[in-house]
């Protein structure tokens, strides 16, 4: 998701000196959610990064033709799981047995949440030469709320506060010998692409999207100032348009 962002990022054309100054937003509006995505999945990332040396953790990992990923895949003791990141940080989340709403909007993150373990499961179990079930988890980022109304029974539904527990609170299902041998099929590019080819250097990618991230916060500081500027100037002219009686009188 981060070399997507940066992929579209870059078709934009870049800020005047005029649009710095004032801080106007640097994404695209094509970019903003994926970037609003890639922070979701470096989010987790970085949590996934707490589990014990038994676990392996493989990100935003490209399957088929590679025009689709899976943000994260984790394999241990307690089995294989493809985790679905989804960043709807502030957002009320509603959760049904068979559907999920995001601000009273229905998403499809359930069906492709197992569309997803799915390929995974398959491409593994080939690659192994034996059946490797995979379970689907869909990571809400920071939501304001989520009301459960009924768990589906097919697809875990954690938050980033509680995935890292909820993995860690598995009870293992595979012998050490068949986690090494998903774990070696795993970490094979021919196992998941169907044309592997040399990926992109992660620590490039990850300076030029930190580099954007910085971007990005340092234009929300400018037009946060900005505004405290003209509310510090329509103070200023309103407190000056009369006797300070006058102006507390009017609270």
């Amino acid at each position: 998701m981060i070399a997507e962002t940066l992929r579209i990022q870059d078709e934009r054309p870049p800020r005047s000196r005029w649009a710095r100054f004032v801080g106007t937003d640097p994404l695209s509006d094509r970019s903003r959610p994926w970037f609003r995505g890639a922070e979701g999945e470096m989010a987790v990332g970085q949590i996934l990064g707490r589990l014990g040396p038994e676990w392996t953790v493989l990100h935003a990992v490209p399957v088929g033709a590679g025009t689709s990923d899976i943000d994260h895949v984790v394999i241990g003791p307690a089995g294989v799981f493809t985790l679905n990141t989804k960043n709807h940080t502030g957002k009320a989340v509603w959760l049904g047995a068979r559907a999920i709403l995001v601000g009273g909007h229905r998403q499809h993150y359930l069906s492709h949440s197992r569309h997803e373990a799915a390929r995974a499961a398959k491409r593994l179990s080939a690659a192994v030469g034996e059946p490797v079930p995979v379970t689907p988890v869909l990571v809400l980022i920071a939501p304001k709320s989520l009301t459960v109304k009924q768990r589906p029974v097919d697809v875990a539904v954690v938050t980033d506060r509680q995935v890292l527990r909820w993995l860690q609170r598995r009870r293992p299902v595979l012998a050490p010998a068949q986690v090494d041998r998903i774990r070696a099929a795993a970490l094979r590019p021919d196992t998941w692409h169907d044309h592997p080819a040399l990926p992109e250097d992660p620590a490039v990618l990850q300076e030029r999207f930190e580099q954007l991230r910085s971007t990005v916060r340092g234009a929300r500081v400018r037009r946060d100032l900005w505004k405290l500027a003209g509310v510090a100037a329509a103070l200023a002219a309103f407190l000056g348009s009369g006797p300070v009686e006058a102006v507390l009188d009017s609270f």
